[in-house]
């Protein structure tokens, strides 16, 4: 079999450092439901509270859940901006910032114990973050577009870098 020599930009760094990030926002989620368990004894190896055993069993299942949700996207978020950073780095760095700022506020809304609450800033701007992310994907093996390199031009003007 021949070989294929991959070769990433500088910047790429910075992708790494996005993933990095991403990893220990869940740590802290983690950590999160490991307190809510205590809190609201909740034990191993029930991964939910009952209602009909636990008067705050909604409140966990939404700590619980808010994590939950943030481990099953978490692959697809890696693959797609590893893979998406290869080609335009700083890009895939941005929308990954955005991503994860927006996991963040996704927690915090979900952990009030109001599903509901989910929905406010932290999913709104997940959706861009993740879009893009995803966007950026499309772009590995194909042509590059003008619109791309835009943002990555404009800092390079402005002495960013």
């Amino acid at each position: 079999m021949g070989e294929i020599a991959l070769t990433v930009a500088k910047e790429y760094g910075y992708v790494a450092l996005v993933l990095v990030l991403y990893f220990f926002l869940n740590i802290w989620m983690s950590f999160q439901v490991t307190v809510a368990r205590k809190k609201y004894k909740v034990f191993y190896p029930n991964m939910y509270a009952l209602e009909s055993e636990n008067k705050d069993a909604k409140l966990f299942n939404c700590i619980q859940r808010g994590h939950q949700n943030s481990l099953e996207m978490m692959p697809v978020f890696f693959l797609l901006t590893a893979l998406g950073g290869i080609k335009h780095p700083c890009v895939a760095t941005g929308f990954g910032l955005l991503y994860i700022f927006a996991r963040f506020f996704y927690f915090k809304g979900y952990a009030t114990g109001i599903p509901q609450n989910r929905l406010t800033i932290g999913f709104e701007i997940s959706i861009p973050g993740f879009v893009g992310v995803g966007w950026m994907h499309c772009f590995i093996w194909g042509r590059s577009y003008p619109i791309l390199d835009l943002p990555v031009r404009h800092f390079r003007v402005l002495g960013f870098l």
